[in-house]
């Protein structure tokens, strides 16, 4: 029975990424139901076009000046990278303090013109591995007597960020094919949806929650469409895909409220308090929520209307409560592993933090409750809350949308 359920899961889920639309050809829909998902997506699509144009951003956001007027940041080539400063114990005694070499945490790198200079990085730069040949990003700053000061800005990692994107696009491109481009084409346009529309509409003040909808909509028409082919069966995915998104945003709303979050917790919410002041930071974090289950959301959803559809295609007398039966085993199994992914994702971009926290006297719950921490806990639950819900959901969309069974002296189920 182990070994069944197992089977049809990674089949299932393999049909859901890379089966051409033709496979499916022959599995007939019911009517009344295929038409009232037809109107559920026509609206979505209304209300999301609505949403675009209402919110859609003029230009006038606030602006943060980057560095002072004069500034520039040119290039230049590492001739050297001096030996890292010893870490000073906060516990030790004074007395005891190891003496810090001269130059140490700090670069000789050669400008453009030849002309060699001796910069002070940040630690972190001489122990990354920099070595002569390396490029950097100087900051150039002019004093008022007329010199020149050069600082360490940062690495340029260009080439080896730019090397790894090619290796993703070929092996995609290789493997998934022409889904895989369709794919790629889809996260291009999730990211142009993101960085020209959604962050800009968020900065210049429009209510967060709506704007988070918005984009999501708007990605989730784009991406499954683009990825998986124009069909019944991808629309019966993205209507799960958007009950999932209303219950993770209806659940996102609630837990913050309950746990009496600022939404201050991150890191860069300083500078934007200080810029963009008018920015609701509570429902910011929810609109977060929203768009941190996109990916996994859409997997799951992909997935059981692809189970959905194969089991139909396999036996014309299934009933639909045995099909919804069926693919909620299969879907149980991705659900599973959908939540190790959340879980363990967050707890290996994390990771540093969490060594950090176990340094303090204090249990790692206390820690987890406070405000920087407790924000990600509650963003992790609630969209993973959604995402458990939107497996059912679509499954029974998808159950009710194929066909009934062709009965053949044997009694027809309920639905």
């Amino acid at each position: 029975m182990a070994h069944t359920h197992g089977h049809s899961h990674a089949h299932s889920h393999g049909h859901s990424h890379g089966h051409d639309a033709a496979a499916f050809a022959d599995v007939r829909t019911a009517a009344t139901p295929r038409r009232a998902l037809f109107a559920f997506l026509v609206l979505a699509a209304i209300a999301t076009v609505v949403g675009l144009v209402q919110l859609w951003p003029d230009g006038h956001r606030p602006h943060a000046q980057y560095a002072a007027t004069g500034v520039t940041y040119p290039s230049a080539t590492v001739v050297d990278a001096h030996r890292p400063c010893p870490v000073i114990d906060p516990n030790a005694d004074p007395a005891d303090a190891p003496t810090m070499p001269q130059g140490c945490d700090g670069l000789t790198v050669k400008l453009a013109d030849g002309t060699k200079v001796d910069v002070q990085a940040e630690p972190g730069a001489t122990r990354s591995g920099l070595r002569a040949g390396d490029r950097v990003t100087l900051a150039k700053v002019p004093t008022p007597d007329g010199t020149t000061v050069y600082s360490y800005f940062g690495t340029q990692r260009s080439v080896p960020v730019g090397l790894l994107l090619a290796a993703f696009v070929l092996v995609v491109l290789l493997v998934a094919r022409w889904r895989g481009l369709m794919a790629l084409l889809g996260l291009g346009i999730a990211v142009l949806v993101v960085g020209f529309w959604m962050v800009p509409a968020l900065l210049e003040g429009h209510a967060p929650v709506p704007v988070a909808l918005t984009a999501s909509a708007t990605i989730m028409f784009v991406v499954l469409y683009a990825a998986h082919g124009l069909s019944v069966r991808t629309s019966t995915a993205l209507a799960g895909t958007f009950v999932g998104l209303g219950v993770t945003a209806l659940l996102g709303l609630q837990a913050v409220g309950w746990s009496r979050l600022s939404g201050l917790g991150a890191e860069a919410s300083d500078p934007l308090r200080t810029y963009a002041g008018d920015l609701d930071f509570r429902a910011l974090m929810v609109a977060a929520i929203v768009v941190a289950g996109l990916g996994v959301l859409n997997d799951v959803t992909i997935t059981q209307a692809s189970a959905v559809w194969e089991l139909r295609a396999a036996s014309a007398t299934m009933t639909r409560r045995e099909i919804y039966t069926s693919a909620m085993r299969i879907g149980r199994d991705h659900i599973a592993s959908a939540i190790y992914t959340i879980v363990f994702v967050y707890a290996g971009t994390a990771l540093t933090t969490l060594l950090f926290v176990a340094l303090y006297d204090r249990t790692l719950l206390d820690m987890l409750l406070t405000e920087q921490f407790a924000e990600e806990c509650v963003m992790t639950l609630a969209s993973s809350i959604g995402l458990v819900l939107a497996m059912p959901a679509t499954t029974v969309i998808a159950a009710l949308t194929v066909s009934g069974p062709r009965t053949q002296g044997r009694r027809r189920a309920a639905w």
